[in-house]
């Protein structure tokens, strides 16, 4: 787990300045070691710039520092991540009379694409994304894990009197830190995805100019910068594996995913809420484990949010070494400006993973494991159980015309959401009649349950000025990829793909990474791996989702040995008491933010509804939501934080 750097262009003291400002910005990535790498200079004097931060989890020596260079092919890589299965593609490499030097993944993911070409990319199982320079070809690779776990984003230079064509990070941050970019400008889009999903979207980032490689993405580029390639080593399938699959098959493969997240030379804990997620991963943890496993809780003051009571018994049960982690409104407040400066881009996520991330490396653990990812392989979410019976009711009343549907559904709306007030209430209820008209369209009926805001107010709210417009909150590529990725499936498995490649992929995975880097913690996700997705994929609907909501087939292989009474109590996620924060320590500074019309307008919003929405929160307007406040307030915050201007 790292942070990597690079610029293709002239080697000169400016480009490796450059390379050094990216690397000293993600300090937090790596505090381990760093790294730097040039090639040697092409007949106009270019080349590749390589950068690496490491923080040390698998073969602590300096045999696995980077850059690392192949003495048998010559190729060099900057590497974030885990090679999951790296002992057994060590062993069949060796039997093949390969010989390495370090015990760790890095070499042997090194020698494996170096010896098989690109198609060995499709072989590595875990988290990571890479720069591969090839010294024959004069190419660089760029490359990202299957389900988006590791981030990479780029920029490109077309105007050559600059003398950098390409540069790439871990973070958007540490490409402005490059001031490669002059005067960064706010991306048209991004205001507006922020107001639809509470994040950007890939391949847009935050920053014009700035754009993050897709899950699973390839891309080349020869030693002038110029696209040699652009594939992808992995997609899903757009129809379910036919090759039938038993409980007894998906235990050895929720058994192996643990037992393979468990390789590690420094000490590791695992995150425990209370929910089944979390606590599948340690009580699988715990039974694999050869020593004592670690967990932790975040404990609030709030009783109605505090999950540590249930979380101690569990731990308990599973016979965990537990510790509970109390964060105070007054600790949330005095560190919040520390924890904010923790996210690469702005988003109404990641700072649950923060706090507790900095509680865990606190307690002299540098890997953490989570449960994220449950509810998107089991159909854990409401998404699951609402679009299914919303299209369902949809094609039964099919003879009846959909306007006059859409007119009942506004009529139901008006009487559940009551009488609407300066600001008409955000819920699913009050879209209803949007989700009618567009019942036909599964993709937009999720992405219309997902909205933060009704599309009417985000018209009102987004000084939006893209020349390429984003359609359901969704720039095209990703549009199209989910079409195509869930053209021939059911409903549910089609839903469990889009809650992957956007709230899991888009918002968990990016959230999480930076904010627990930010800590210096390797975040591993044993439940998010491309193996258990193609195995559970295999699975029958009935079996993989029955009873909707319930995930009770990871409950009886995660949970086994445990006593079901544990978990019988409602749902609740992760979160922390923002509402009440909000109202109370935090409402001054947000106060001040949301009424300075030129810090709105700069972060492309329009001040006038804003500050509506605001004053409509702290009058307590019904069916407005924290999370409408803050991500609008982390948006424009962000900013301002880096001079990131519409």
């Amino acid at each position: 787990m790292c942070g990597i750097a690079g610029i293709i262009g002239r080697l000169d003291a400016r480009n490796r300045d450059a390379v050094r400002r990216m690397s000293d910005a993600m300090a937090h990535r790596g505090p381990d070691g760093e790294g730097f790498w040039e090639s040697p200079p092409d007949e106009l004097g270019n080349g590749v710039l390589l950068g690496h931060r490491r923080l040390a989890i698998l073969d602590l020596s300096s045999t696995a520092a980077q850059p690392m260079s192949d003495p048998l092919t010559g190729q060099v890589i900057s590497f974030n991540g885990e090679i999951y299965n790296f002992q057994s593609l060590r062993d069949r490499l060796q039997a093949k009379g390969h010989a390495f030097q370090s015990t760790g993944d890095t070499q042997v993911m090194l020698r494996a694409i170096g010896v098989e070409g690109r198609a060995a990319v499709a072989s590595l199982r875990g988290m990571f994304a890479f720069a591969l320079w090839d010294p024959k070809k004069r190419e660089l690779l760029l490359a990202r894990d299957p389900l988006g776990i590791k981030p990479l984003y780029f920029a490109r230079c077309a105007n050559r009197d600059e003398g950098w064509s390409l540069a790439f990070a871990s973070e958007v941050r540490a490409l402005l830190a490059s001031r490669l970019l002059g005067q960064p400008k706010l991306n048209p889009r991004a205001s507006a995805s922020i107001a639809w999903n509470g994040f950007i979207v890939a391949p847009d980032s935050a920053v014009q100019g700035i754009q993050s490689l897709m899950p699973g993405e390839l891309r080349g580029f020869d030693g002038a910068g110029r696209e040699t390639t652009s594939e992808a080593c992995w997609t899903i399938s757009p129809h379910r594996e036919s090759k039938p699959l038993d409980e007894t098959e998906l235990s050895e493969a929720l058994e192996e995913s643990l037992r393979l997240h468990l390789i590690s030379d420094v000490p590791l804990a695992v995150f425990l809420s209370s929910g089944v997620d979390s606590s599948s991963v340690a009580n699988l943890a715990k039974r694999a484990a050869t020593g004592p496993v670690h967990t932790f809780t975040l404990s609030f003051e709030d009783p109605t949010l505090n999950e540590a009571p249930f979380a101690r018994k569990i731990a308990t049960a599973i016979g965990t070494e537990h510790q509970e982690v109390l964060l105070t409104e007054a600790h949330f407040v005095e560190h919040l400006d520390r924890a904010l400066d923790s996210l690469d881009q702005p988003t109404f996520d990641g700072l649950n993973s923060y706090y507790m991330s900095e509680a865990i490396h606190q307690a002299g653990f540098t890997v953490a494991l989570v449960g994220t990812g449950g509810d998107e392989l089991f159909g854990g979410y409401p998404s699951f159980r609402e679009l299914p019976l919303l299209q369902r009711w949809s094609e039964r009343l099919s003879w009846v015309p959909r306007g006059a549907l859409v007119a009942a559904a506004a009529l139901l709306s008006s009487r559940l959401t009551g009488k609407a007030g300066a600001i008409a209430p955000q819920t699913r209820w009050a879209k209803l009649p949007e989700m009618v008209r567009r019942a036909d369209d599964l993709l937009s009926l999720y992405q219309l349950a997902y909205a933060l805001f009704l599309p009417k107010f985000q018209r009102e709210l987004v000084a939006l000025d893209a020349v390429a417009p984003l359609v359901d909150g969704l720039p095209p590529a990703i549009r199209i990829l989910l079409q195509k990725e869930t053209a021939e499936r059911s409903a549910l498995s089609a839903i469990s793909v889009m809650e992957h490649r956007l709230f899991l992929g888009e918002r968990l995975l990016r959230d999480n990474d930076a904010a627990s880097m930010a800590a210096s913690i390797e975040q591993r996700l044993p439940l998010v791996d491309r193996v258990l997705f193609e195995t559970v994929d295999r699975l029958d609907d009935g079996l993989r989702y029955s009873p909707v909501g319930k995930k009770a087939l990871l409950r009886r292989i995660g949970l086994r040995g445990l006593d079901p009474a544990l978990f019988n109590r409602p749902k609740s996620g992760f979160v922390l008491p923002y509402d009440r924060w909000i109202r109370q320590g935090l409402s001054k500074a947000i106060d001040e933010t949301m009424r300075d019309p030129a810090a709105i307008s700069a972060a492309g919003l329009n001040p006038e509804p804003v500050q509506r929405l605001w004053q409509a929160f702290r009058d307590g307007a019904p069916g407005l939501y924290w999370s409408r406040i803050w991500a609008i307030y982390v948006l424009i915050r962000w900013c301002h934080r880096h001079g990131v201007f519409r």
